[in-house]
């Protein structure tokens, strides 16, 4: 028996409980079947005047933001697409800063969901939400789409969108089971959304052999960090250059300063027009939560960020290393923890481990073998590390554990930090940095 779609004008939730039951998260990389349905809908047609396909091991969630505010500046149409999403799906999509209404998406789950059952076509969880998002986008009018890539590049969902300006941020050893064992397979896939003779973008000091050769097999422009584009801090402020001009004196952003610098990267390689007061608006404006996110300054430190492999978490590390720098008087650091167990927990750990004063791990959900158990993490730690039920247990007990001008620093997972979140919406505080 078939299941019965839901009406166009069901609730989300209805439209939820529909896509729990009836899609899987499973991963499988390919563009078969979700080219098939987009070529029906016409989706796999130019979006938008520009573009931007962002690919990248760390990154691209903070890249895409920081191009997104940029742009909304400078007054253009925007609609930015990625994954996964902190607390509701509905995060997933943004047209000009704002989630489109519920009516808009149970509208484009039922075109979706009734042309793929005709076509009697199969799609994964995360192909569906790309094609729903590509239809949202059609009907905005808008003058800039940019997309985030879910896995690798080459065969992700939404490399069937030709990009004008690929960007790729960083490329280290993350999803290997998927993407290949060393940074020179990685590269290979994610230089899968460079497209012939458009710009390419890459913000990786030394990106693997595999990318540059890429690029010049498509005969695509490359404008490379450190060889045709060039930033650097001084005091309080920071320089953006390369060889045909400056924006000097730029404010800090809150996102990472090198993901800042790629976005304006790939604006430069853009036709669109963004002057000196929309690059600094946007950079005064662009965030997204669990990025180094600091939440509680008092009577002790609350930060959660997502990092979930060693690159990122090194990252974590660094910034708690200087935030400790500037405040002196800030004593002792208490780290949550839950990771996939198809991550490197061993090499994310080491990254900070020296910093930790206290353990405390909780197992977070996953499909399958990617289940991150708390046993996982505790044969990487020292015998003090303490475990707990879950991620709301192990972060209470730290949060009581801590005493004044000390640090709770929860990580390891979108699993891991959204469950803090949650509690604390509930709790009534704004999820901004404090």
């Amino acid at each position: 028996m078939k299941p019965q779609i839901p009406d166009a004008s069901a609730s989300l939730e209805i439209w939820f409980n529909y896509l729990d039951q009836h899609y899987h998260q499973r991963i499988e990389l390919g563009l078969e079947r979700i080219t098939q349905v987009a070529r029906e809908l016409s989706l796999d047609q130019p979006l938008a005047s520009q573009v931007f396909t962002v690919a990248g091991t760390n990154g691209k969630g903070t890249t895409c933001c920081t191009l997104e505010a940029i742009l909304l500046a400078a007054g253009y149409r925007v609609g930015v697409y990625s994954s996964p999403h902190l607390l509701c799906f509905t995060e997933r999509v943004r047209i000009q800063g704002a989630e489109p209404a519920e009516s808009a998406y149970t509208a484009a789950f039922s075109l979706i969901e009734h042309t793929r059952v005709r076509m009697g076509v199969a799609l994964t969880f995360f192909e569906y939400t790309t094609l729903v998002a590509l239809q949202l986008f059609r009907q905005a009018a808008l003058e800039a789409v940019i997309l985030e890539v879910g896995l690798g590049g080459r065969l992700d969902a939404v490399n069937l969108v030709d990009a004008d300006i690929a960007v790729i941020t960083t490329i280290a050893l993350d999803h290997t089971d998927w993407l290949g064992p060393d940074r020179e397979s990685i590269g290979y896939e994610k230089a899968g959304i460079f497209r012939p003779q458009r710009p390419a973008v890459i913000g990786e000091l030394a990106p693997p052999h595999s990318m540059i050769t890429r690029a010049k097999q498509l005969q695509a422009p490359l404008f490379q960090r450190g060889i045709d584009w060039f930033f650097e801090i001084q005091a309080d402020v920071w320089h953006w250059h390369d060889h045909q001009g400056c924006l000097s004196e730029l404010p800090l952003p809150q996102v990472p300063l090198e993901n800042a610098a790629t976005a304006l990267a790939a604006l430069r390689c853009s036709p669109l027009v963004v002057d000196r007061a929309a690059v600094v608006r946007g950079l005064q404006q662009a965030w997204l939560p669990g990025r180094f996110q600091i939440l509680q300054r008092t009577p002790h430190y609350l930060i959660v960020d997502i990092a979930h492999n060693p690159q990122a978490v090194a990252y974590l590390a660094d910034q708690l290393l200087a935030l400790r720098q500037r405040q002196p008087q800030l004593g002792k650091l208490h780290a949550v923890v839950g990771m996939l167990s198809d991550k490197d927990i061993p090499g994310s750990l080491a990254a900070i481990k020296l910093q930790v004063d206290q353990w405390y791990c909780a197992p977070i959900a996953g499909e399958g073998e990617r289940q991150g158990t708390v046993q996982c993490l505790l044969e990487w730690l020292p015998p003090t590390a303490q475990a707990f039920e879950g991620v709301l247990a192990a972060w209470q007990q730290a949060m009581q554990s801590a005493q004044q001008n000390e640090i709770v620093v929860v990580f390891g997972s979108f699993h891991t930090v959204a469950p803090v979140l949650q509690a604390l919406e509930a709790e009534g505080l704004d999820k901004h940095s404090a």
